[in-house]
């Protein structure tokens, strides 16, 4: 289906629709974000309530996301085999179990089990996010309103560095951080229950034609249980995904992309603590700055990549990676400027990381076609939650041993390198739909 090829009324509903499953799982998937990062938030109250350490904490962060990736990466392999709605509210109901016992615990045994417990959860959400809206946004939209929809991450992240300091103030008895953990939680359930009922995996759930894509529309159509066992499927993952030189590209790069992006995530507010005196609200509150201006960076990249690039978002995901190292470059280096132009251009990198890690999503589904968007999604992603081994454990024995500032060259040379790689992929066709029709058309001649 196309929508200038169909009735007045066909199109309209089909916009609703599309915008209902754009919105549901949206606030979906900024309320996994929300849970995702209250460790983050919580990290300088721990270390004086607790007394637990850096390494500690980077060790959970570490088991926290290497869970995540495996469970990304299993997810998508199976994330088609279920209804989406049930998928993700299950998730949500899961996460927000781990965040409530996490908030009652004093241990940290039973802390970084709840932490890993919730990463291995946390990867039941973007797998089947990524094959719904592949069903619901045709080729042509993917970029800009793949963009617009993926400003959920950025929204979800600043909303729980905002609201940390004011819920920690809470006084109920107990210490102020427990509630970081308590109220997401609370949220996560609400929201599980509106998704089971909001949500819709395909068109033709609820009447309507599937999007079609050129001629070879019905060798990448699938259906939610499509058999794994089929020979013809097999392949065709193997071929889109496993043996696809530029999907590894992507997925190495993804890697480097979250290196950068999780130092300042997870280390933010601590490190603006304590290697630049920042006060705790000052830390949090421009790490926030740091995501919020990632919402315009998403929008603006996905934007410049259907209206100037014609679809090849791997072009301006290479550009807008190397823009981000340069300015993360001169904030760890330019110290002899005033401390309000450093922060300058650690917010400017946010811009530009964020709109590359938004890309990274959408080239991927767009490379893997809508047919095998999950496991493309899931294979990318588990390379870019290795990260955390980078961020948690070796970042922080960087730091402990020479200091917040070798810390940080080190995720500047690896962003380097990640930039590198995805210049690589230049050559790469805007999507794998183009690929199919090559095909096609040697095949015919």
């Amino acid at each position: 289906m196309s929508l200038s090829s169909v009735g007045s009324e066909t199109a309209k509903k089909f916009k609703y629709w599309q915008f209902r499953m754009m919105s549901v799982t949206w606030v979906a998937y900024a309320m996994s974000y929300v849970m995702r990062h209250t460790l983050t938030v919580a990290m300088p109250m721990l270390a004086v309530d607790l007394d637990i350490t850096k390494a500690q904490l980077g060790a959970f962060m570490t088991a926290h996301g290497a869970m995540y990736g495996l469970s990304k990466f299993l997810n998508g392999f199976v994330a088609h085999k279920f209804k989406a709605s049930s998928f993700i509210a299950c998730g949500l109901i899961v996460c927000a179990a781990t965040s409530f016992i996490f908030g009652f615990s004093s241990g940290t045994y039973v802390m970084g089990s709840m932490w890993l417990i919730q990463g291995l959860f946390q990867g039941m959400f973007w797998p089947p996010i990524a094959r719904l809206l592949s069903y619901w946004i045709p080729p042509n939209e993917l970029a800009t309103k793949t963009s617009l929809w993926n400003t959920s991450h950025c929204v979800g992240t600043i909303a729980i560095l905002l609201a940390a300091a004011p819920l920690s103030f809470l006084s109920f008895g107990w210490s102020g951080w427990r509630n970081v953990f308590f109220a997401p939680a609370i949220f996560a359930v609400i929201m599980a229950v509106g998704v089971r009922f909001l949500i819709k995996d395909t068109p033709s759930s609820v009447g309507l034609p599937e999007i079609s894509v050129g001629e070879n529309s019905k060798k990448v159509k699938g259906t939610r249980g499509e058999k794994e066992e089929s020979a013809e499927y097999k392949s065709f993952i193997k071929k889109r995904v496993f043996k696809n030189p530029y999907m590894w590209i992507i997925a190495v790069s993804n890697l480097f992309v979250y290196v950068v992006r999780f130092t300042v995530l997870m280390w933010g507010p601590i490190l603006l603590l304590q290697w630049k005196g920042m006060s705790l609200a000052e830390a949090t509150s421009t790490t926030a700055l740091f995501e919020a201006v990632g919402i315009p960076g998403i929008i603006v990249c996905g934007w410049v990549t259907d209206k100037y690039f014609n679809g090849k978002g791997h072009h301006v995901c290479a550009i807008a990676m190397t823009l981000s190292c340069l300015f993360i470059f001169l904030f760890v280096q330019a110290n002899f400027l005033p401390t309000w132009i450093l922060i300058t251009f650690l917010v400017i990198s946010g811009f530009f990381i964020n709109g590359a890690q938004s890309l990274i999503l959408i080239v991927t589904s767009s490379m893997a076609t809508k047919r095998a968007a999950a496991t493309a999604n899931g294979f990318v992603g588990v390379w870019g939650y290795s990260a955390t081994a980078i961020t948690g454990i070796l970042f922080s024995f960087v730091q402990g041993k020479y200091g917040w500032q070798p810390a940080l060259q080190l995720t500047t040379a690896l962003g380097i390198i990640g930039s590198i790689l995805l210049f690589f992929a230049w050559k790469a066709k805007a999507t794998g739909y183009e690929e199919l029709e090559a095909e096609s058309k040697k095949i015919k001649t």
